[in-house]
């Protein structure tokens, strides 16, 4: 056997049946997409075997992008957790056949429940889908299994069906990025679209800053103590007036100045580039990036100007916005 001739074999053989499965989009699918939109409660998505782990990321995917679904095991939901399903609910019933038992039984209890069930299955004369409120007939002529016995072909026009009816909910919806960010704070599209400076920002005793009349010596042991390399330098009304980063100093006393007349205005940067605390994390890096030569440092303020932070690019290393190795 050429076994790569043989993998592409199979992704033709599904490929193909994806293809196929559009003939029979027609009004129950319409219907059952408009039900899940109306539907008050949550989307139950239930199915046994290959069919349960399609309905798992099924219900996957309707929570993360604005429809609330869970999974039902069918065995546990005939030993008890039948109870999750509440008035207004809607369940989804997968299977290939439609006659299996743990499915089968679970739907006398969920018509009692005047909960509406949607069915996906292969065969529109099964048991599912005569007990079912809405049949989202997909037939599949052959499995990509030799011995068409495996599902396969089956489960994965199941799986890109189930993910046609969230993406239709989630336009439906108006689902919007802001939306799924919410729902995936942890993804870097969240982090980017959520992360607010102030979230990530060094601030109270972290935030290095010295006044301007301050001492060289204390402007350098808050420079050290705080690891940032750079210290924001406040008037008497604690509003920004500059910046001293550890390389401004090195230059300093390159150049032969005595460290007994230095002063720190001499030192400091008094139009440095800041950034407010109310503003995107991302656009801080958006701002280190941008330069000839990137910076590692932003002074933070508030909209008055005041000192209320540091941010150091590893900062937004540590949030996820930016990996180590571009930092």
């Amino acid at each position: 056997m050429n076994i790569i001739r043989e993998i592409k074999h199979i992704l033709n053989v599904q490929s193909l049946s994806i293809h196929e499965a559009k003939s029979f989009i027609g009004a129950p699918f319409a219907h059952a997409v408009k039900t899940l939109h109306r539907c008050r409660g949550k989307v139950v998505v239930t199915g046994i075997g290959k069919s349960g782990f399609v309905a798992q990321k099924i219900a996957s995917t309707l929570s993360s992008t604005g429809t609330p679904a869970i999974f039902l095991n069918p065995v546990d939901g005939i030993h008890g957790s039948l109870g999750v399903l509440q008035k207004g609910d809607v369940v989804l019933a997968i299977g290939k056949s439609g006659e299996s038992e743990e499915l089968l039984t679970l739907l006398p209890s969920i018509r009692k429940m005047k909960v509406k069930v949607i069915a996906l299955t292969s065969n529109k004369y099964s048991s599912l889908a005569k007990l079912s409120s809405i049949v989202l007939h997909m037939p599949v002529k052959r499995e990509a299994c030799p011995l068409n016995l495996a599902p396969t072909t089956s489960s994965t026009v199941a799986l890109v069906i189930g993910d046609a009816i969230a993406i239709a909910l989630m336009k439906l919806r108006g689902f919007s990025r802001e939306e799924f960010a919410l729902y995936h704070p942890g993804g870097l599209l969240g982090k980017r679209l959520l992360l607010k400076i102030s979230d990530v920002m060094r601030a109270g005793h972290a935030n290095p800053v010295v006044k301007l009349n301050d001492t060289l010596a204390k402007m350098l042991i808050e420079m050290s103590s705080k690891w940032t390399g750079a210290v924001s330098v406040v008037n008497g009304k604690h509003k920004l007036v500059g910046l001293v980063t550890d390389f401004d100093v090195r230059r300093a006393f390159a150049s032969g100045q005595s460290i007994h007349s230095v002063q720190i205005r001499d030192l400091m940067n008094p139009s440095p580039t800041f950034i407010y605390a109310d503003d995107m994390a991302v656009k801080a890096l958006s701002i280190m990036e941008s330069r000839k030569k990137p910076f590692t440092v932003l002074p933070v303020v508030d909209r008055q100007r005041r000192s209320v932070g540091m941010l150091h690019l590893h900062d937004l290393v540590r949030a996820g916005l930016v990996s180590s190795s571009q930092a």
